[in-house]
């Protein structure tokens, strides 16, 4: 079980994998109580996320896939769109159905910039289903290692670069000082200032709270 919790989401049988499942089901539960068709944003998001639920066959959603970089999607109800989650200004207030974004706002340097996405998401989406790990589990869920996050960032930079502990290899310094720049996880008082007024729902492991979601979706 523990190795699991420190494999990659994106591995087949990891924890976070089986955590991402299960929050696509109470994702796809929300989404019953929306009218059809449904427009989709998803920050952050990639067409083989979305592929491997099957969503390339459901034609009354339609995928708006937003990322630094654009790239070629094959599905005939996904796009892919260059924008920056702190500046969804290409967008219209309401214009989607939804928005939603997967362990995306941890990665955004600072508090005021993940209030800017923050905004930006309720602005553009009529509603939301935002995800991201907590700043207090006891695994840090970028680099894979226990208590990492607690480390002052000199010494997290010497594993990161004298040691092969995160993901089995040793990494750049360059490297090192740009993710370890890059990702500032939230706490769910953070979070919950963030999305004032949203339902926020803990996702645990072992008793832990592993990582939060907020979303504004009623359930009728």
């Amino acid at each position: 079980m523990f190795n699991n919790l420190l494999r990659l989401s994106e591995n087949k049988g990891s924890i976070g994998d089986r955590f991402r499942a299960q929050r696509f089901k109470q994702f796809e539960s929300l989404l019953t109580h929306l009218p059809k068709p449904i427009r989709i944003l998803d920050v952050g998001g990639t067409e083989s996320f979305w592929l491997n639920r099957g969503y390339d066959k459901k034609k009354e959603i339609h995928l708006v896939l937003l990322n630094l970089q654009k790239v070629d999607v094959k599905s005939k109800n996904m796009v892919s769109v260059q924008g920056d989650a702190i500046n969804l200004s290409q967008f219209k207030d309401n214009e989607f159905d939804i928005v939603f974004s997967n362990s995306v706002i941890e990665h955004l340097y600072s508090f005021e910039n993940q209030t800017k996405m923050a905004k930006e998401c309720m602005r553009v989406g009529k509603f939301y289903y935002i995800q991201t790990p907590n700043k207090f589990f006891f695994i840090e869920p970028h680099f894979r290692l226990p208590f990492f996050n607690f480390l002052p960032k000199k010494s997290a930079q010497l594993i990161l670069t004298k040691t092969k502990f995160s993901l089995g290899k040793k990494w750049t310094e360059k490297e090192a000082n740009e993710t370890l720049a890059e990702i500032r996880l939230l706490s769910k008082r953070e979070y919950i200032k963030l999305f004032d007024g949203a339902q926020i729902y803990t996702e645990r492991f072992l008793g832990f709270a592993k990582s939060f979601i907020v979303h504004n979706i009623v359930e009728k």
